[in-house]
Parts: structure tokens; C-alpha cells; sequence
């Protein structure tokens, strides 16, 4: 198991660093770490993800088999997120909508599309044990 004090890592590739660095860190609100000539470093909830500069991108994105994002265990911390992405006219390539509603699985979520096409899933469960 990995310890609290590890970091998760994940690269992605973007057209355009500016438009990446706006979206993460000011719609987002993520926190810019590092920025070179060829990527973007951000904390991301906590977490690595480092955004290179590629002219390889998903031109018709489709949520399945390929995204990522955050399950939030606290439902403030989910609807915080879902506002501030209103705030900001981030991109929704999923409006918010219910999951598995009556089941132990049940669960709220949102899928956002960055400016090259990444899609970005927010979730809460209401049962905190089925997160994994």
C-alpha cells in the first residue's frame, strides 16, 4: 500500500500549455507546481499530474475506456468543485447526474473536458466503503 505521504502520477497530453495552465489552475483550482518548455506540472487534489505538450489528442473523446479524476469523500468538497466548474463555464462533457441511485453503489458525478479533449470524472459516493 502506498503511504498518505505518496503522490500518485499521471501524464497526459495537451495541445497548448497556456490553455491547460487556465483550466487546471484557474478554473480547477489546482496548483501550479512546475512549468518547462514542454509541460505543466500541477498538484491535482493532491496528486501529480503533469500535462506535456503533444500533438497526439483525442479528437472525438468518449468517456469509456479512458479518463480520470477524483472520488470525493465528502459531498461538500464534490458540490464545491461542481460549482466552482459552473463559476468558471468549464466544459461539461457530462452534466452532473446520478449512478446505481437505491443501490450500496450509489453515487453522483460529473465529467468535465479540458481544452484537449481529457475527460475528468468527479465523483461522491454515499457510502464511503464503496469508493474502491
Amino acid at each position: 500500500m502506498r503511504s498518505p505521504l505518496d503522490v500518485f502520477h499521471l501524464a497526459i497530453p495537451v495541445q497548448d500549455l497556456d490553455d491547460a495552465r487556465r483550466f487546471y489552475v484557474e478554473g480547477l483550482g489546482c496548483t501550479l507546481a512546475r512549468r518547462y518548455a514542454d509541460r505543466v506540472t500541477l498538484n491535482f487534489f493532491g496528486d501529480q499530474v503533469v500535462c506535456h505538450l503533444s500533438d497526439h489528442v483525442d479528437a472525438a473523446p468518449q468517456l469509456y475506456p479512458r479518463h480520470f479524476g477524483v472520488t470525493f469523500r465528502n459531498r461538500r468538497e464534490w458540490e464545491r468543485l461542481l460549482n466552482r466548474s459552473r463559476e468558471h463555464d468549464l466544459p461539461f462533457f457530462v452534466d452532473p447526474f446520478r449512478r446505481f441511485d437505491g443501490q450500496p453503489e450509489g453515487h453522483d458525478a460529473f465529467v468535465l473536458r479540458d481544452p484537449s479533449n481529457n475527460l475528468l470524472e468527479f465523483k461522491h459516493y454515499d457510502n464511503p466503503h464503496m469508493m474502491y
